[in-house]
């Protein structure tokens, strides 16, 4: 499976912030929005990564990233002349994914729970096995701004909408989807919605046409988060805040994920942290590896 994380778009709900920094580069607490969905895909073991970035934002994305060397994996990008709708993504990274499995996420996405990468290890394995989809589903107070997913008595799904003004249940499709190599073949036969955009949701409908569509929902102990609006943008800070001071830990920290996969050495992460010796960031790395080496 490789991953495929959508970091394009106009951020135009976070204007005027994001007329000139694409909100994908903006700082989640202490990190750039973009470590959390890239944190994810790591967690499930999955080194080859392709980001799919506005043209006037690719230099600044490869600038932070680079090709993933220094992280022992392998980044790779696309740009989207412009943005059409989420499953574009799947169709741009068509050629990237090779006939692979995909795991697809919303660079604007945050999650977690101590659970969580086993859940997504095992959703992950499924889908490699069994194939088609996995998409997940969260309780929500709005789900009029989400996809939303209909079950009926027995837990099977029903139903699949995207922002439906009448929603038939309380849970929101989260952005975060595994397919299996179908998916970019899928999302070329959609068709535009009433708001001109390829729908995620198309693509799941479609998936779910054809009984090969599973949902697994998040409940308590998990925490979501679509930094996309002013609000949810400064919840999903303020909870990275409260978690990293309580215990001392860093949410989506890439190199920390890295090291812990095994994936770069001690040595490697010692040089990582080293220029940024003089941040907490830069000593919460130096402080990994002196453990490490104690160990």
């Amino acid at each position: 499976m490789k991953a495929i994380i959508l970091a394009g778009g106009s951020g135009s709900r976070l204007y005027p912030v994001t007329r000139t920094v694409n909100k994908h580069l903006l700082p989640i607490y202490n990190k750039p929005m973009i470590y959390y969905p890239l944190s994810l895909v790591m967690l499930m073991g999955i080194r080859e990564v392709l980001l799919i970035v506005n043209p006037q934002d690719l230099k600044s994305f490869q600038k932070l990233l680079g090709d993933g060397s220094h992280l022992g994996m392998r980044l790779a990008y696309q740009v989207q002349p412009e943005p059409r709708g989420l499953a574009e993504g799947l169709i741009l990274g068509a050629d990237f994914l090779a006939g692979d499995s995909v795991c697809y996420v919303l660079g604007d996405n945050v999650f977690f729970g101590h659970a969580l990468p086993d859940l997504l290890r095992d959703a992950r394995r499924q889908v490699e096995q069994e194939g088609g989809a996995i998409v997940f589903g969260y309780p929500v107070k709005d789900p009029q701004r989400f996809g939303v997913v209909e079950f009926d008595e027995n837990g099977q799904v029903v139903s699949l909408e995207e922002k439906p003004a009448h929603p038939r249940s309380n849970f929101a499709v989260v952005g975060l989807y595994l397919y299996d190599a179908q998916a970019p073949a899928i999302a070329r036969t959609i068709q535009p919605s009433a708001r001109n955009e390829l729908e995620i949701t198309s693509v799941n409908q479609e998936y779910l046409r054809r009984n090969q569509l599973r949902v697994r929902l998040l409940g308590r102990g998990f925490a979501w988060f679509d930094a996309g609006t002013h609000d949810s943008f400064l919840e999903a800070g303020e909870f990275v805040a409260t978690i990293e001071r309580r215990t001392g830990t860093m949410i989506g920290c890439i190199e920390e994920i890295a090291f812990l996969n095994g994936w770069i050495q001690r040595d490697d992460l010692q040089r990582l942290a080293e220029p940024l010796k003089n941040t907490e960031y830069g000593q919460y790395l130096l402080e990994l590896a002196q453990r490490s080496h104690a160990l």
